[in-house]
């Protein structure tokens, strides 16, 4: 019997090309237009696609060194990370590795605890901001911002989609790594 079986990397790429690409002129939430638009919850959240997301980027993480052990916690800005950062958490538990999680409001909650960074408190940890798809690396570059507020050293920053629109710079440019699992080429996108 034969099969065609594609690696993970591959399978998530078809998930993404086939639920979340979106092809028309958008305004991307950093104000820049589009020809195509990557709705990643529609894979974040997908049966198949949320469990290869959280093995896929905690593989990449472990490969940079940034693994369970080496770092405390994964989060990132809510709402498109909040799935992403579950899948990593649940894909180190199944793993037997112990790795918190933590979602970053946009701004402090007027209420309650009035916390901006939501979980398991990130004082003193070492920490891996999250993101589900980046385009200019302000969501993670807010979310950075949160965390080292809040007491955290950010070791990274890794997003599933990477546009191939700046994120990469303007990360590397605040001098933090940052890491992805798929391009917009390994899409098969391109961008203008």
């Amino acid at each position: 019997m034969t099969t065609n079986a594609s690696s993970p990397a591959q399978r998530l790429a078809e998930l993404v090309n086939t639920h979340a690409v979106v092809h028309g002129r958008v305004t991307l939430s950093s104000g820049k237009e589009a020809d195509y638009y990557v709705d990643m919850r529609r894979v974040t959240l997908h049966h198949e696609a949320a469990p290869l997301i959280g093995h896929l980027l905690l593989d990449r993480l472990e490969e940079a060194g940034y693994g369970p052990g080496e770092i405390d916690a994964v989060g990132g800005l809510t709402l498109g990370a909040d799935p992403v950062v579950c899948a990593v958490q649940h894909a180190a538990a199944s793993r037997g590795l112990d790795l918190d999680a933590f979602l970053v409001r946009k701004e402090a909650k007027g209420h309650g605890m009035k916390r901006q960074v939501e979980g398991p408190d990130v004082a003193g940890k070492r920490v891996v901001i999250l993101e589900d798809t980046s385009t200019t690396g302000g969501s993670a570059l807010t979310a950075v911002e949160a965390v080292r507020n809040a007491g955290a050293e950010v070791a990274a920053v890794a997003s599933v989609v990477d546009r191939d629109t700046g994120a990469r710079e303007a990360v590397e440019g605040a001098e933090l790594p940052y890491l992805w699992v798929l391009s917009a080429t390994d899409l098969g996108l391109t961008h203008q």
